[in-house]
C-alpha cells in the first residue's frame, strides 16, 4: 500500500493537468493573441494631451468672471479642483469640491449651469472634434465606457462624427466634458484585444463586483494547471544517466513533446504571467494601502483665501491656452497655464509672472501630508527608475521623491516646477509594481525605453506560450476524439524495463 500510494497520486496529478490543461489552454491561447494586440492597440481613453489638442482656445473675450465669484455660486470654499476651459463656445469654469458633485460655472456671466441636452452636446462634439457630427444618442452605458469612472458623467452622448474613420466621441451629460474618444480601427482591434483579454463584456463589467469574482475565479484554475503542469514536465524529463530509449531526456513525440519542451522552457513565465492577471484585481484586497489623506493634501495646499484676478492681464499671459488652472501650493496661489504640444506654464496668481517655489519650502510643505511622521530621506529623480516610469514614454521629470519613515514606508513624488503632488507609493504598492506590473507587462526601462527590444522580448515569450496552449488544445482534441491511443502514439520512445505512457 505505501508503495501504491505515490503511484495514485501521480495518476490523478496526471489526470488533473490533463482535463484542466483543455480549459485552461483555451483561456492561455486567447491571453497571449489579445495581449499581443494589446501592445499596439490599447483600450479607448482621451489622455490629457488628446484633450488638449480638442479643447478650443479659451475665448478670453467672454471671460467676465474671477475664480472667486465661480466658487462662491457653487458654494465652495475650498476647492480640489478650479479650471477655466471651453466648453463648446462658452468659458466655463469646473469645480470639483473635496466632497459633493462637481460644479460648472459660465465664465460669461456666472450663471450655475445645469445638465447638457442633445443640442449642446452636438455643438461640444462639433467643435472638439472639428467634424460635423452625424448622430447624436443618448448612452447610460457601452462597452467602452463601462468602467466605474464614467459613473459621475451618466448618461452619456454618444456622438458619431461625420469624415473618415468612425469617430466617436462621448460627452457628459452632467458638466458637458468630452471624456472619452474611440476610432473604427480602435474598436476593431480591441474586439481582439483588451476585451477578451480582461474578460470584458459589457453585461459582465458592468457589475464590477462580479465581474472581479469571475477574473478571480477563472485564474485561479489556471494557476494550478500551471503549476501542475510544471512539476509534471520536470517529473517526465531525465538528465541524468537512466533516460529513456535512445537516450531521450523526454518520452514524447510530436505534439507532446512540443508541449513538454515548451512549458518547461516558458512554464515559469507562464505561471508568472497568469499570477499577475489573477493579482490584476487585487484579490482579498492584500494590495490595498492608505495613501495620503485628503486632510493631509489639505494641509500641503494650504489653500487661503482665492485671489482676485487681472483678467485681462491673464488673458495676454495666457494666449492660446486651453486650460488655466488656479491651484495651492503651501498657502500659495498658483496659476498653471496649458496650452497644446507645449509645457505647462506656472504663474503666481498675484503678480502673473512665473513661480517658482524654493525647495525647501516644498519639503517643509510635504511634511503636513503625513503630520508627525518623520522624513528619511529626499531625492530629486532626474531620470525614471523601477518605480517611476511610463511605459514607452518617459514621466514627469525631474521630481522629488520624498521618504518618510511611517510604518507603511510612504514615498511622496512632488513635481518641483509646479510643487504639484503627483502621487504616493506606500510599501504595498512597491510590491505591486514587482507582483503584477513586472510579472504582466515586463516594463522595466531598459526594455520599454529601447523599443521594439521589449516589442522582441514579449514576442519571443508569448510564441512559446502560444505554442505551449495550442499544442495543449490539440492534444486535449486528439484525446476526447479518440481516447488513450491518441496519447499512446506520441510517445513511443520507452524507459529501460518498460512501456512509457500516461497512467490513465
Amino acid at each position: 500500500m505505501p508503495i501504491s500510494r505515490p503511484r495514485h497520486l501521480k495518476r490523478w496529478l496526471y489526470i488533473i493537468h490533463r482535463w484542466i490543461g483543455i480549459f485552461t489552454c483555451l483561456l492561455f491561447a486567447m491571453w497571449f493573441i489579445s495581449g499581443l494586440v494589446m501592445i499596439y492597440v490599447p483600450f479607448p481613453s482621451l489622455g490629457q494631451s488628446e484633450r488638449l489638442e480638442g479643447l478650443p482656445a479659451i475665448d478670453w473675450t467672454r471671460v467676465h468672471v474671477e475664480p472667486a465669484a465661480a466658487l462662491a455660486t457653487a458654494n465652495v470654499a475650498v476647492p480640489k479642483a478650479l479650471a477655466l476651459e471651453m466648453e463648446g463656445d462658452l468659458p466655463v469654469w469646473r469645480i470639483t469640491p473635496w466632497a459633493g458633485g462637481e460644479s460648472t460655472i459660465s465664465a460669461r456671466d456666472g450663471s450655475r449651469l445645469g445638465p447638457v441636452g442633445p443640442a449642446q452636446a452636438r455643438r461640444i462634439a462639433a467643435m472638439f472634434g472639428h467634424a460635423e457630427v452625424r448622430e447624436i444618442t443618448r448612452v447610460e452605458r457601452d462597452q467602452w465606457t463601462v468602467a466605474g469612472g464614467f459613473d459621475r458623467h451618466r448618461p452619456l452622448w454618444k456622438a458619431k462624427l461625420a469624415g473618415p474613420g468612425g469617430r466617436v466621441l462621448y460627452v457628459s451629460s452632467r458638466n458637458g466634458a468630452v471624456v472619452l474618444d474611440t476610432n473604427a480601427r480602435e474598436r476593431f482591434w480591441n474586439w481582439l484585444g483588451s476585451v477578451p483579454h480582461w474578460i470584458y463584456p459589457t453585461i459582465l463589467r458592468q457589475d464590477s463586483a462580479a465581474w472581479r469574482q469571475v477574473v478571480m475565479w477563472v485564474s485561479g484554475p489556471c494557476i494550478v494547471g500551471a503549476m501542475v503542469g510544471i512539476w509534471i514536465g520536470i517529473l517526465r524529463t531525465r538528465l541524468g544517466r537512466r533516460r529513456f530509449n535512445d537516450g531521450r531526456m523526454i518520452p514524447y513525440h510530436g505534439w507532446m513533446a512540443w508541449h513538454h519542451v515548451t512549458g518547461l522552457v516558458g512554464g515559469l513565465f507562464l505561471l508568472g504571467w497568469i499570477f499577475s492577471g489573477w493579482l490584476s484585481v487585487d484579490p482579498f484586497r492584500l494590495f490595498a494601502g492608505a495613501g495620503v489623506s485628503e486632510g493631509g493634501r489639505i494641509a500641503y495646499e494650504k489653500p487661503g483665501e482665492t485671489p482676485r484676478l487681472d483678467l485681462a492681464a491673464l488673458a495676454r499671459g495666457a494666449t492660446g491656452a486651453k486650460r488655466v488652472t488656479l491651484d495651492w501650493v503651501d498657502g500659495r496661489p498658483l496659476i498653471e497655464v496649458e496650452r497644446a504640444g507645449s509645457p505647462e506654464a506656472t504663474l503666481s496668481a498675484a503678480t502673473l509672472h512665473p513661480a517658482a517655489i524654493p525647495q525647501e519650502d516644498l519639503i517643509t510643505a510635504a511634511m503636513r501630508l503625513l503630520p508627525d511622521v518623520p522624513i528619511r530621506s529626499v531625492q530629486r529623480l532626474e531620470a525614471p527608475d523601477s518605480y517611476w516610469y511610463a511605459v514607452g514614454d518617459r514621466p514627469v521629470l525631474p521630481v522629488l521623491r520624498i521618504k518618510f519613515a511611517d510604518k507603511a514606508g510612504t514615498w511622496v513624488h512632488i513635481d518641483p516646477a509646479t510643487g504639484r503632488f503627483l502621487g504616493a507609493l506606500d510599501r504595498r504598492d512597491r510590491i505591486y509594481r514587482w507582483a503584477f506590473d513586472l510579472l504582466h507587462k515586463w516594463d522595466l526601462n531598459v526594455l520599454t525605453l529601447n523599443r521594439p527590444v521589449w516589442d522582441i522580448v514579449l514576442w519571443l515569450l508569448s510564441i512559446v506560450g502560444l505554442v505551449t496552449s495550442v499544442s495543449g488544445i490539440w492534444i486535449g482534441v486528439l484525446r476526447l476524439r479518440h481516447g488513450k491511443s491518441a496519447s499512446a502514439r506520441s510517445m513511443r520512445a520507452s524507459p529501460p524495463g518498460g512501456a512509457s505512457k500516461l497512467p490513465g
